[in-house]
């Protein structure tokens, strides 16, 4: 027997009926949400989900009333705790934000004001509604920022967001969606940008809202994050409603074949790979007691990197995890010879290059490449995809351009493609076409500085489906550095982790996986997104 439709709609604090969205373009208009219609009860979390352009971010703006100025609501209802918001003035709408409705945004380095404090910025948000006069907003926003998760808020709240890390700035973030209690947070792929460790611990705050009665809209690509986080969870793709329901049945008996792909190509959701044997070649890269330094003022250095050794075989795929700041990333630039060790030894292919200059280090650069993690950064916006490929051919004086369509071709490309821009291309494509130009000069070792960090995980299994196929038909070998270990289990052969520019433990992918020895490492395997929904 179905609830009485009064008791139903008590339950609820967010409804959307039949929700359209449309943005104006050039010669017409673009419909981003399409009849979307969903609620969200006191204390729940709904996490919508969906790759980029499905239309999630669109509705979290519609909701909290920042469309951006081409876009408008076209139909629809969005009602909170009864009220209607759609048609509401920018007058009205300012009531209701920050005071019933939090938000916390994707990225927090353009988010923040840069030159006021934190604390006066989650102050700002009390006094901007009438809850606190000046010198109680300052307490205030103390209380704030620790109940945010913020050790020492004291001193916190006197920072700039150029003095904080990214996770404490995500931190201020929430501390500023939550200053004025409000009945309905919505989170717009808050954790995105963030190692492991960091977006479990941001994600736990989060829950510490819902625990309290908060309601949340979560905004995620990622279902793993979603399998851990939602009680509910709805799927979007191209501006509508797939599919939604409770979580375990979402992840578990999906019925429509986009949330199959969804569910298949989440890394933390996946079973265990088959254990990959570690090639038994001779090393192409030997690494020794690898020391960087950096100066600082006062006479006074940082380690970035200490006393590191490994070995990469012909073939294989080492992966370097760690957080941020662990030193992995400046590692590959000294294997690539991009920065000059402090101590150490760097030999490749049984040579010593640990000084290479001038002839020897340009040759150096024919025989190892790299692809970043930006895509969206790492394409000159100015040249044709042609152009971008052919780069490197050029700079070494190769003559026959023939190879640019046939790279093109290797990286499942169309050679329609040939004359965009990269602008023109999705983020997928982009980093296809970086792959190709990394190619380009028949490399020996490539590596792949969080290449797919910045991809929706569907397209994320595309370019790592892609890099083991070049692997087994040209015997690549890869460096591939990641702070997410779910992605490094799908593609390495062995796993070093690293912490504070040190090498804690390097072993075989799974032996790290089932029985990690360093405490360090089993913190790094519980923070996976999806982990204790894959593992049941």
């Amino acid at each position: 027997m179905s609830e009485p439709a009064s008791e139903t709609s008590a339950r609820r604090l967010l409804e959307i009926t039949d929700l359209d969205v449309s943005y104006r373009v050039a010669g017409g208009r673009i419909d981003a949400v399409q009849r979307v219609s969903l609620s969200v009860a006191p204390g729940e979390v709904v996490a919508v989900v969906g790759e980029s352009g499905s239309g999630k971010s669109t509705l979290a703006q519609a909701v909290i009333g920042l469309l951006p100025g081409t876009g408008t609501v076209t139909g629809g209802s969005i009602r909170l705790g009864g009220k209607e918001l759609t048609g509401l003035s920018d007058k009205a709408f300012r009531s209701v934000r920050g005071r019933r409705i939090g938000l916390v945004p994707q990225d927090p380095t353009v988010s923040l004001n840069p030159v006021h404090t934190v604390g006066r910025q989650v102050g700002e948000v009390l006094r901007t509604h009438g809850l606190a006069d000046r010198r109680t907003a300052a307490v205030r926003a103390v209380e704030l920022l620790g109940r945010a998760g913020l050790p020492d808020p004291q001193v916190r709240a006197g920072q700039y967001p150029h003095e904080l890390s990214g996770g404490m700035r995500q931190r201020v973030l929430i501390a500023v969606a939550t200053a004025a209690d409000p009945e309905l947070v919505i989170a717009d792929e808050p954790t995105s940008a963030l190692d492991a460790t960091v977006q479990r611990r941001i994600l736990d705050q989060l829950d510490a809202l819902r625990a309290e009665g908060t309601a949340m809209l979560l905004i995620t690509h990622d279902l793993g994050v979603a399998a851990d986080r939602a009680d509910r969870v709805v799927v979007m793709s191209g501006g509508r409603i797939v599919e939604e329901g409770p979580v375990e049945r979402i992840l578990r008996e999906p019925t429509q074949a986009y949330t199959r792909t969804l569910v298949a190509a989440a890394p933390g959701l996946a079973a265990p790979v088959t254990p990959r044997r570690v090639p038994t070649t001779a090393p192409l890269v030997q690494v020794t007691g690898l020391t960087k330094e950096f100066p600082l003022p006062g006479r006074r250095s940082l380690r970035a990197v200490e006393d590191v050794s490994f070995t990469i075989a012909r073939g294989e795929t080492l992966g370097l995890v760690g957080e941020s700041g662990s030193g992995k990333s400046t590692t590959a630039r000294l294997v690539l010879r991009l920065a000059d060790p402090t101590a150490g030894e760097i030999r490749f292919d049984g040579a010593d290059i640990t000084g290479l200059r001038g002839k020897a280090w340009r040759e150096l650069r024919r025989r190892a490449q790299v692809v970043y993690q930006n895509p969206y950064a790492s394409l000159d916006p100015r040249y044709s995809v042609r152009e971008v490929i052919a780069e490197p051919l050029r700079a070494f004086g190769v003559t026959d351009h023939s190879r640019v369509g046939e790279l093109l071709s290797r990286v499942a490309l169309p050679s329609a493609l040939l004359d965009r821009r990269p602008v023109e291309l999705s983020g997928g494509q982009r980093q296809r076409v970086a792959i190709a130009r990394a190619l380009a000069l028949s490399p020996d070792l490539m590596v792949c500085d969080e290449p797919v960090s910045a991809l929706d995980v569907s397209v994320q299994a595309q370019v790592l489906d892609l890099l083991e196929e070049l692997q087994r038909e040209q015997g690549l070998t890869y460096l591939f550095i990641s702070h997410d270990l779910a992605v490094v289990r799908r593609i390495a052969h062995r796993v070093g982790v690293m912490r504070a520019g040190r090498l804690l433990e390097l072993r075989p992918t799974e032996e790290l996986f089932t029985d990690p020895h360093h405490e360090y490492t089993t913190e790094l395997l519980a923070a996976i997104a999806g982990a204790r929904v894959g593992a049941s």
